[in-house]
């Protein structure tokens, strides 16, 4: 089936593009979060109609994203897990923990645009990719230290 694309879809195509995908993803996915409009003279008329003012605010999303990723080009996140004696994490630092950090310092960012192949676990630093805009990657320094049990110290003292 062929669909008009509305908005920007990862790995399938940009905004006003026609497509061809499989009949059940358009039916099941695309048409009813209204990411695709079937191909019709109709619908190909209204895209053309629609180009000019989502290309002024593609344009205006694209300029705010390059600007909050040269701010967090910047910024360096320290994240405190605890360790065993061998150095090896207990657990692991997730695209969540990321997130929360980048809250901490004023960053909203959803965790699901981190693009962190698999949870880090060891400690180290590390240089975490996050996908503000389709065509606007940030990247993040991130420290994974060890948490000092400041709280077992004064255990064994007492």
């Amino acid at each position: 089936m062929e669909v008009i694309l509305r908005e920007h879809v990862d790995s399938l195509g940009r905004r006003g593009e026609i497509v061809k995908v499989a009949d059940g993803y358009a039916r099941n996915y695309l048409l009813p979060r209204k990411l695709a409009l079937p191909v019709t003279a109709g619908n190909k008329k209204q895209v053309e109609r629609e180009r000019g003012k989502f290309e002024v605010k593609e344009a205006e999303e694209r300029k705010v994203a390059e600007a909050v990723a040269e701010r967090m080009g910047t910024v360096e996140i320290a994240i405190a897990r605890k360790v065993g004696e061998t150095e090896a994490l207990y657990g692991s630092v997730t695209t969540a923990d990321i997130a929360q950090a980048l809250a901490a310092k004023g960053f909203e960012v959803d965790r699901r645009k981190l693009q962190l192949a698999e949870p880090i676990k060891k400690l180290g630093d590390f240089e975490v990719p996050i996908k503000l805009h389709h065509d606007v990657t940030a990247r993040v320094k991130v420290k994974v230290v060890a948490e000092h049990a400041e709280s077992e110290k004064a255990k064994v003292k007492s």
